[in-house]
């Protein structure tokens, strides 16, 4: 708990130097090992953060389709109360959606970090056999971190033509919320329904590669 008390403390005392200079993350990557938090453990800590935010997109993702599936069974409600709340829907999905893009790239710069900082301290090796057995690991590791970020990003490239379709939609409906308008989402939800689930298969995936490199990483 203490040390956990000093990363933090540590980080708000960084903070105001990063927040000029931009692109520090190196630097906290750094200052956080310092503090007692290597870099496996921050990888670790980043891989279980990202497996949330999935979770939360997709079903986030989920609740804004069914926001849109309620206005094809308008029966003559207050059509413009539906629509604000599909609106708000949509903001929600966006900012999933970015929660889980800046997840991606905090787990890429922190393996970055990682597989470079292992790579240059083979050398520092006297015994071969260990120096070989260390590499190995470094080998299975960055193969099991390929499959994981590789999952994740196709997880990630998914989401964008479904986030298009959603603000065609809500575009459209802002000018056009009558019932003929409303009786022509009926195909447009049936295709979205469609990528919708392969968004969610793939971002389900993801999830399992991501619980996979946690209990291979000893954190799970």
């Amino acid at each position: 708990m203490k040390n956990r008390v000093a990363i933090v403390v540590g980080m708000l005392l960084l903070l105001p130097l990063c927040l000029p200079l931009g692109g520090c993350s190196s630097a906290m990557i750094a200052a956080k090992e310092k503090l007692g938090y290597a870099k496996r453990a921050q990888l670790v800590d980043q891989v279980q953060a990202a497996r949330g935010d999935q979770e939360e997109a997709k079903q986030q993702f989920a609740t804004t389709l069914d926001e849109l599936k309620s206005l094809t069974g308008y029966d003559g409600g207050d059509l413009e109360k539906t629509y604000t709340k599909l609106k708000r829907q949509l903001s929600r999905s966006e900012s999933a959606a970015d929660d889980v893009r800046g997840r991606i790239r905090s787990i890429e710069r922190v393996s970055d970090a990682l597989f470079r900082e292992w790579e240059g301290e083979l050398d520092q090796y006297s015994s071969a056999t260990l120096r070989d057995a260390s590499a190995q690991e470094l080998r299975e590791t960055k193969d099991r971190y390929g499959q994981l970020i590789g999952a994740m990003k196709n997880a990630e490239s998914r989401m964008d033509p479904v986030l298009a379709a959603f603000r065609d939609q809500v575009l459209f409906l802002k000018h056009n919320l009558n019932a003929r308008a409303i009786a022509s989402l009926d195909q447009t939800v049936l295709e979205l329904e469609g990528e919708v689930d392969r968004l969610i298969a793939e971002m389900n995936a993801s999830i399992e590669e991501a619980d996979s490199f946690i209990e291979a990483m000893g954190d799970g």
